[in-house]
This record gives structure tokens, C-alpha cells and sequence, in this order.
């Protein structure tokens, strides 16, 4: 009788724990705070006009839930033949100056080269790009490339949102849609290229909430069908995974739903396109997530605070974000 009565508390107790794990699993997330995450899609040219400001506020309000490193990815929606490739380097006041003379010596058309602090934005023909990559990689071994694409800039730097924002003037930038993050680093050491947004693929980058646990086995499929890795960060991981199965043909929606079956672990993604932003929970989805959509924008964020700046914030569709499931906008 005691065993059976025993059985049945116990189940009770874990059907109680089941029913109120997301509950729980905020309370462990909010006691011990773990990266932040932000978006913001313009759906109209009023919110592109702001987009940095507006963007670079919601970061600055998750400051305390990331110490470490901060990021931001800007899109443009502006048509344009020219590469833009984001670089950055620790001896920026030397490499950028030496760099310019290294093009202007080789003779390359057009390339254009905007300084902005540690990093800056080159300007390529299309056609010279991969020469002009090729040799900036053998001459400039520690400049490195923090995206390419045609609408994709990224600035990411260790230190507190705060001195990323005003170090790169994002709150003067304007575009289509972005996203940022703020980290508290879990699987690898707190350095600028360990700092989100990762890249991987042309005007691709993600954002990541959570912790991977078989990131290292995944790693090592990877590095198998010949995508190298730049850091020991789970989250390079997961945006290698994802731009390598739209490499093989998945939309964005395909590829964030295989990885439900792929990846282990507690993770909540962003994952910025040229067209838009994508955001996925796991199943679990004991990472706080929350959207918020009115007829000019929509915007993601870890809290609801992240909110507090944004426009007519009080007449938005507010929700959390159901797990397993895939969101998406993108511009026609």
C-alpha cells in the first residue's frame, strides 16, 4: 500500500513540475542571467530611419543579463552591386591605413574602404571580391571578417552594450531590420570574434540564448564536410549548422526546424537573412522569449523591457513565442 501510495506522489509531484516548467525554468533564467537577445524588422520607413537608436536602446536595457561582449547586425535594404564585407582588428589603427595602401597598390576598381573604430566596412566589386579576400587573408592575417553580403554589417566588441553602442555610433545607423546580443560567456573564453552576432554565410548571422550540449560532436560533422570554425563557441556552431543546410537547398524555415532534431540543449535562436529574421525555441523553451508586433514593426527581446523604448509599445500584439515553432518575417 505504501509503494503504491509512494508511486502516486511521486508522479503527482512530476506532473506538477511538467505543468509548470517553463515557469520554473524562467525563474532559474532570470536568477541567473544568461546572454540577452534583441530584433527589430521595419515594416515601414519611419522604423528604418530610427532602426539604430531604437535597436541600441533595446540592447542597452539588457545589459545586466550580459557583462561580457555585445554585437549588433544592421541590414540595408538598398540595392547595390558592391560586396560589403566587415572587418575588424585588435592593431585597427595600423591595419586599416596599411590596408588601403595594399589595394590602392594592387590596383583593384573601386574598392572602398569606411572606418568605423575597430572595425570597417570594405567596399568590393563584385568581381574582384574573392581575389581581393584572398590576398587580405595572406597579408592581413589579423584583420578578420566579421560578415560578407550585400546588405550585412556586423560590430561586436567585449565590453557592455553601453560601450559597444557609442563605440560605433549605432544609434546613427539606419536599415531594414537587426539584431543584437549581449553575452555572458558559458562555453568559451570572452573575446571580440567569441561575441555574437556569428556569421557564416553571405548576409547570414544568428544570435543564440542558451547552451548547446553536443556542440563538439556536431563540430566535428562539420569540420568533416570542410567548414572551418573560428572560436570553441557553441553558438559559430549552430550558425555553421544552419548555413550549411541552406547550402544544400533548406529555406531558412527548414533549416531551423532540423535542427530541433539535431541540436541538444536549451537555445533560443535569431537568425538574421537579407530578407528578414527567423526565431526559433526549443522544445523546452526554458529561455525567456518574448515578440511584440504593431503595423510599423516587429520586435524581439529576452524581456519584456526590452520593449520600453519602442514606439506605441502599448498598442503591440505582445506574446511569447510557442516552443518547436519557427517565426518569420521578411520584406518582399
Amino acid at each position: 500500500m505504501w509503494r503504491n501510495l509512494f508511486r502516486k506522489v511521486l508522479l503527482r509531484a512530476f506532473l506538477i513540475l511538467y505543468n509548470y516548467r517553463n515557469y520554473l525554468f524562467s525563474l532559474i533564467d532570470y536568477g541567473v542571467k544568461m546572454c540577452g537577445i534583441v530584433g527589430l524588422f521595419a515594416k515601414q520607413k519611419t522604423i528604418e530611419s530610427r532602426l539604430g537608436t531604437l535597436l541600441g536602446d533595446m540592447l542597452i536595457t539588457m545589459s545586466d543579463r550580459g557583462p561580457d561582449s555585445a554585437g549588433v547586425a544592421i541590414y540595408s535594404e538598398k540595392k547595390s552591386l558592391m560586396i560589403k564585407v566587415t572587418i575588424q582588428s585588435e592593431m585597427s589603427e595600423t591595419d586599416f591605413p596599411n590596408l588601403e595602401t595594399f589595394l590602392k597598390q594592387k590596383k583593384y576598381s573601386t574598392p572602398r574602404l569606411i572606418i568605423n573604430s575597430s572595425h570597417a566596412v570594405l567596399l568590393l566589386n563584385q568581381k574582384n571580391a574573392p581575389a581581393i579576400l584572398a590576398d587580405i587573408k595572406v597579408n592581413f592575417p589579423k584583420i578578420r571578417i566579421m560578415s560578407t553580403g550585400t546588405s550585412i554589417e556586423i560590430y561586436k566588441e567585449v565590453g557592455e552594450p553601453v560601450s559597444v553602442v557609442d563605440r560605433f555610433n549605432i544609434r546613427r545607423m539606419t536599415g531594414s531590420h537587426g539584431i543584437g546580443h549581449t553575452r555572458m560567456a558559458t562555453e568559451s573564453a570572452v573575446t571580440t570574434l567569441g561575441a555574437h552576432p556569428f556569421s557564416t554565410g553571405n548576409d547570414q548571422c544568428l544570435v543564440h540564448n542558451g547552451s548547446l550540449s553536443n556542440h563538439n560532436s556536431l563540430r566535428r560533422s562539420l569540420v568533416k564536410r570542410g567548414i572551418s570554425f573560428e572560436t570553441e563557441n557553441d553558438s559559430e556552431v549552430a550558425a555553421s549548422y544552419l548555413t550549411d543546410k541552406m547550402n544544400n537547398g533548406a529555406n531558412l524555415s527548414e533549416a531551423l526546424t532540423s535542427s530541433l532534431n539535431d541540436l541538444d540543449g536549451f537555445y533560443t535562436f535569431v537568425v538574421g537573412t537579407k530578407k528578414g529574421f527567423g526565431v526559433l525555441r526549443d522544445p523546452i523553451a526554458c529561455k525567456p522569449a518574448i515578440l511584440a508586433e504593431t503595423d510599423t514593426y516587429v520586435a524581439f527581446g529576452s524581456e519584456y523591457r526590452a520593449f520600453a523604448h519602442l514606439p506605441k509599445i502599448e498598442e503591440a500584439k505582445v506574446w511569447e513565442p510557442e516552443p518547436s515553432t519557427v517565426y518569420f518575417w521578411e520584406h518582399k
